[in-house]
């Protein structure tokens, strides 16, 4: 039976990568150390894995992702309506996380709001979430998300081919082996939602409007 463990990160003073460590979950024992690409400015949510796990893998990487940009983003108030009790990751399309969104978000809060994670099977269903992973099998409807996100606020995420380019506001990219994520922050604009310098800064690339033609 496999020792319970977790993978833990933090920031070594003056060192912009997190370093990782599988910790037991009865006693911080370090197991092994490895460098993990992700915001060189905030702690990698801990992602349960077993011990044998060496590497985390993509799918856990993007909802890593998917969790910290909600604390990196500040959507309008609607005066005319209550205050929303959580904020809602959906994913539309095909779904890349099965369990793992789910795991890495558990219990968490941003800004007093508990995270909840949602499937959904068309944009109307969008109205209430605050950040939208677009599926590559929407990429046939992707105008038409792109349009409602942008008109509920809401934050749209994926990683399929030119998506920043496209229209959509955050896109994740492979660029040497490692996931990184590109911001059109024109797209963010047009959506009012306000997003932080600090994520500007470790974009891998940050465009003000979509490229004609791609």
């Amino acid at each position: 039976m496999p020792v319970p463990s977790s993978l833990l990160c933090h920031l070594r003073p003056g060192s912009l990568v997190p370093q990782c460590a599988f910790v037991l979950t009865t006693q911080l024992l370090p197991i092994v150390l490895l460098p993990i690409f992700l915001f060189p400015i905030v702690l990698f949510p801990i992602v349960h894995l077993h011990a044998q796990d060496v590497h985390p893998t993509e799918s856990q990487v993007k909802a890593a992702y998917l969790y910290n940009f909600g604390k990196f983003v500040r959507w309008p108030v609607d005066n005319g309506a209550p205050p929303l009790d959580s904020l809602d990751i959906c994913i539309i399309g095909k779904d890349p996380f099965g369990t793992i969104l789910d795991s890495t978000v558990a219990g968490e809060k941003i800004d007093g709001r508990r995270i909840a994670t949602r499937r959904i099977s068309n944009i109307q269903e969008a109205r209430r979430c605050s950040v939208l992973f677009v599926s590559s099998s929407e990429e046939s409807h992707l105008a038409t998300l792109l349009v409602a996100a942008e008109r509920w606020s809401v934050l749209t995420v994926s990683d399929m081919r030119n998506f920043v380019e496209r229209g959509g506001t955050i896109g994740l990219v492979m660029e040497q082996g490692r996931i990184r994520f590109e911001v059109n922050r024109r797209a963010a604009e047009q959506s009012h939602l306000v997003l932080s310098s600090e994520l500007l800064k470790v974009a891998t690339k940050v465009i003000e409007q979509p490229i004609p033609g791609s």
